[in-house]
């Protein structure tokens, strides 16, 4: 990858991040479900409706990583945090989502998309900052383990009928 571009998402964004969220998903964990229980949570977690709501909500951001082309690439979404661990004050951040299509993998795109949301996550000055990640996923968890996050709870993520087992990773800030 030569040049990548990340630009903060607005609400004009929301069909574009919609597609991306729904490609990289399928791409990334497709694979793993049944088709009923993959269309489930995409039409639930992609709906352009609710990240459109999420894009004006000032307590939530989205950045795009284009190619120098223009071409959408991958993308990462935080916010206030959501898990289910009892340690989650009010003013916890959480990595919801950050997937890059598969040609970009490896290539350090996901390394600036990460260090954009820490950046914005450092404006709000939170306690924590949390991220759930699939069991499964060690290459990612490697990524957390080395910018300091810990395994600190699991829980189960639905995707569809289907019930994932996720680790809960806590990172206390140092900002």
């Amino acid at each position: 990858m030569t040049q990548l571009i990340l630009r903060r998402a607005g609400a004009g964004d929301a069909a574009l991040l919609a597609r991306l969220g729904r490609e990289t998903f399928v791409e990334t964990f497709g694979h793993l479900y049944p088709p009923e229980d993959l269309a489930a949570y995409l039409a639930s977690a992609y709906e352009p409706k609710a990240i459109h709501r999420s894009l004006e909500n000032s307590s939530e951001a989205s950045w795009i990583a284009e190619t120098a082309a223009g071409t959408a690439i991958g993308y990462a979404t935080a916010g206030p945090c959501g898990l289910p661990h009892p340690e989650v004050g009010v003013r916890a951040l959480e990595l919801k989502r950050i997937y890059l299509a598969g040609p970009a993998q490896g290539a350090g795109a996901g390394g600036q998309l990460f260090d954009a949301v820490l950046d914005w996550m450092a404006t709000q000055a939170p306690p924590d900052i949390w991220i759930g990640v699939w069991s499964e996923n060690f290459g990612a968890q490697r990524f957390y383990a080395r910018r300091g996050f810990e395994k600190v709870g699991e829980y189960g993520f639905p995707v569809g009928q289907t019930v994932d087992r996720e680790f809960i990773l806590r990172r206390r800030p140092a900002f």
